[in-house]
Parts: C-alpha cells; structure tokens; sequence
C-alpha cells in the first residue's frame, strides 16, 4: 500500500519488530534498521521490490535502541547511496556506538548483545544527517517529514508520510502486537524505555502526531494498524493509569515487582475488555518483557521526579 514494503527483522519472535521499506519512482528510503542480523532481511526485501542497493537513497532512525538502530551501521555498508537521518541526539552515537554498545552490555551482558544484536559497527559521519524538528527528506519528490516526538525518548522521531496520510511512529504510538486483534480491532498498550520515558512529553507527543490527521500508523512492534483515534485515546489513558500505579508503589522496597505485577492485570483487563480470546497467563507471556520494561521506565522516571 502506497509503496510502503514492512521488513520483519527477526528480532525477539516473528511479528515484534518491524521496519519499512518506501518505494517512490525507483529509489527507496528504509525506515528503521533492525539489528545486524537483519541485514540480509533488508536486501531480499530490496530485491522483491525491485530494486538494488544503490537505488536506496535514505535510512531514516526513528531512535537509537537497538531494536531500532543496532544494524544502521552495517547496513550503511551495502547502500552505496545512502545517508543516514537520525534526531540530532543520536547523530553521535550512530558515529561512535560506543556508548550504546556498554549500556546494553551493563544491561544484558555482553555475550546478550553479541547474540541478539551482533557486531554493532559505527557509521561514517559524512553520511549522518541530523534531522532536526520539521526535517523533510526528498524521497524521489515524496516528503517524509520528520517530528521531534519525545516522551519513549529523548532522541525520538516519527515521520510523516503525506502521501499515505500515516507516520511510521517507532515506539512513540505504543505496540501492537497482531496476536491481539479481535472484531473490536487493534489492542494497544503504551512502552516506555528504562532510561528517558516521560509521561507528560509522551502525552504531548500522541497529541502532535493527532494533529496531522493520520489515517494509519506504521509501528515497529507491530505494522500498520488503522482506527488511529481510538488507539490514542486508549494510550492516553493507559500513561495516566501506569503513572497512577508507579506513584501508589514509588516507596515500596519491590516497587518494580509490584508495578509489574499490576502493569500486567491493567494489560490484560483491558485485552480481556477488548475481546481478546486468551487467557490471562497467554496475554501475560506475550506481554512479558514488556510488562518488565515498562515497570523499569516508570521507575527510572520516578527517581527522576523526586530529584525536581
């Protein structure tokens, strides 16, 4: 639809993590890149679409974790004529991983990184283009015009594609994992990140993307999913019942276990609510680490509000 091809990484399980291929009068912009172990992925799908590696003109990084960005830069390598469009605050990091490489190996051990995300390599600053607030990248004289959406980040972009009346909305729009869809349509939840979650920059950010009047939005966990009103209404109201929990157990010694703990009973209500046919175990097991991230972004944003 509208020459917009979606790449299955691979990453974590079938149908988690996407990225999207855009087609326009023969040139391509990839949005997204996966892991290195997508690599492969990103050019069989260039191939079924017709293309070559040189007819790709743009990789545009809704952000920097490395479910989003960890294989740019060997991607890079088989794109001769590409550059690379990031947020400005994850320019340098996308030139120097360093940084992103000992904070996911703190996190999840450095064997963990290896086999999840593969050998992360740098990309040539001459090809990174920082893509301020209002950056339009010219696909072929199709617009991609590129946000400042903080709120799962700092250095968060979505990007809006006029022509298919949609943004590709990395983690900003929350996930939507297919194995919830039911009559009622797409099942949503909010995620947050361990490290810069905002809940009022969130809000703000679901708010800005609303304005444009999307018919579809493109996320990375999971596709397109369409009845965009009613999926931010349901976002909005999950962040303000998520920062009603962490702030009821922000004292408590196992705070992350019991935020966790009803993240999930709020998750699975609302699925149950929702029409979702599965039982509250089955909803929780897909939900898992995603249950855990959230908790741990709740209360990384807690300790952060109680230094104000």
């Amino acid at each position: 639809m509208h020459g917009i091809h979606t790449i299955d990484t691979g990453f974590g399980r079938p149908a988690f993590d996407a990225a999207y291929l855009v087609v326009e009068h023969g040139r391509g912009a990839i949005i997204d890149s996966g892991t290195t172990h997508s690599v492969p992925r990103f050019l069989d799908a260039i191939q079924a679409a017709d293309l070559k590696p040189a007819d790709i003109d743009w990789v545009i990084l809704t952000h920097v974790h490395l479910d989003h960005a960890g294989g740019a830069g060997e991607l890079m390598r088989h794109l001769p004529n590409a550059m690379l469009a990031v947020h400005p605050r994850g320019a340098r990091h996308m030139i120097d991983p360093s940084v992103l490489i000992a904070g996911a190996a703190g996190v999840y051990g450095e064997e963990a990184v290896r086999r999840d995300y593969g050998t992360i390599v740098p990309v040539p600053g001459d090809r990174v283009i920082e893509a301020t607030d209002g950056f339009v990248v010219d696909l072929a004289g199709r617009a991609l015009l590129c946000l400042d959406t903080p709120g799962h980040a700092k250095h968060h972009i979505a990007i809006h594609d006029d022509r298919a009346s949609a943004f590709f909305t990395g983690d900003i729009f929350g996930l939507s994992y297919r194995e919830f869809d039911t009559a009622n349509g797409p099942f949503i939840i909010p995620t947050t990140s361990p490290v810069q979650f905002d809940p009022d920059e969130a809000h703000a950010s679901i708010e800005r993307l609303m304005r444009y009047e999307p018919q579809a939005m493109y996320l990375t966990h999971y596709d397109r999913v369409e009845d965009v009103k009613r999926l931010a209404r349901d976002l909005h109201e999950q962040i303000d019942a998520m920062v009603a929990i962490a702030k009821r157990h922000a004292a408590d010694p196992d705070r992350e276990a019991r935020i966790a703990t009803e993240f999930a009973d709020l998750y699975v209500g609302r699925a149950k609510k929702h029409g979702v046919d599965m039982s509250p175990d089955d909803i929780t097991r897909l939900l898992k680490i995603d249950i855990k991230l959230n908790a741990q972004g709740m209360i990384v944003w807690l300790d952060r509000i109680a230094k104000r």
